[in-house]
């Protein structure tokens, strides 16, 4: 098999060293690994493959005889992506910097795949949370067309870094000490509390994550009729994000038509047993790439409706595998 020069940007951050660990788990074909971040990091040591490798700083001319090129996201994206790609590698973007661009395809392998054959040299990886719902919505679309989502996120600190993970645990710690606790990641106390913010407030009062979701998820299901509406909330857990998802269809799908459909799509495991109190959560799903469904059934209030409950790894799935997984149809496809 053909292998590959791949650079990591971001390799000492929480994504970055997702991306390594799945590179090594899933044996990408790396013929080099060229580990990237910012000047302070340049000079850590970072173990690959039963090597070990220097960071270097992210610079233009570290893109050169690159060939895939995956970024963790950050301010590196806007600053270094297009010259990545003017020098020859293929990036894959973990930021938000190009995802809503014509030009750049937005990617979901479970989703849309053959959109990598589209791309000019970048292809954007979606919002974490947009990630995982529409893995769970691709299945329910094609078998009863989706019109209308409307979407509550419960999402975990990690989402917002290690500083973020440090502040909760840190905050526990305070609380349990009967110490005062003063919020420097998030705007109040995360720990024992839910935010409903996350991200900047935009138009009409939703913030720039909703719409995320909300913009994302029409252009990677290329379908600008389905209307999405969305609320996300910060929640005290570490890992994993959990959406409560509810789907208004065109024709009627029953809560089993639903699980049988489910079942069958890639990247999903249906865990929906209510007298066994079997459904996902973070506490199960974290550090795994799958998909997981449950609280299937159909909507009281509506005559084709479904309310269903999706969580994932947003360090894994939402991010680093989705990219990975991306760089692995570039070489299927042979659009390299």
């Amino acid at each position: 098999m053909k292998k590959f020069n791949v650079a990591v940007v971001g390799a000492t951050g929480a994504v970055g060293q997702e991306l390594l660990k799945i590179l090594a788990e899933r044996n990408f074909p790396v013929k080099s690994l060229k580990p990237l971040a910012t000047q302070r990091s340049a000079g850590k040591q970072i173990p690959f493959g039963g090597n070990t490798y220097t960071v270097e700083a992210t610079t233009a001319q570290a893109f050169d005889g690159v060939d895939i090129a995956l970024f963790a996201g950050g301010s590196a994206s806007k600053e270094f992506a297009i010259e990545a790609a003017t020098r020859g590698a293929v990036v894959v973007d973990n930021s938000s910097a190009f995802r809503m661009d014509p030009k750049v395809p937005l990617v979901v392998p479970e989703v849309n795949p053959e959109d990598v054959k589209n791309h000019q040299g970048i292809i954007a990886n979606p919002n974490c949370s947009t990630i995982q719902m529409v893995v769970a919505l691709k299945p329910i679309h094609d078998a009863a067309k989706i019109k209308r989502v409307v979407v509550s996120t419960y999402q975990a600190v990690s989402g917002a870094g290690k500083e973020a993970i440090d502040e909760l645990t840190e905050q526990v710690k305070e609380l349990a000490e009967g110490k005062e606790v003063v919020p420097k990641v998030f705007p109040y106390q995360i720990a024992f509390n839910l935010i409903p913010h996350i991200d900047v407030f935009a138009d009409m009062d939703y913030t720039k994550e909703e719409w995320k979701m909300v913009n994302e998820t029409k252009k990677i299901m290329h379908d600008d009729s389905i209307q999405v509406t969305a609320t996300t909330v910060r929640v005290p857990v570490y890992r994993s994000h959990s959406e409560s998802v509810n789907i208004e269809t065109e024709r009627k799908i029953t809560a089993e038509e639903a699980k049988k459909v489910l079942a069958s799509a890639p990247g999903i495991i249906v865990l929906d047993d209510p007298r066994e109190k079997k459904y996902p959560m973070p506490l199960f799903t974290s550090d795994r790439d799958e998909v997981f469904v449950g609280r299937i059934r159909e909507d009281n209030s509506i005559e084709n409706g479904l309310n269903m409950w999706v969580v994932a790894d947003q360090l894994r799935k939402g991010a680093a595998t989705n990219a990975v997984q991306i760089a692995e149809l570039l070489i299927k496809y042979n659009c390299l």
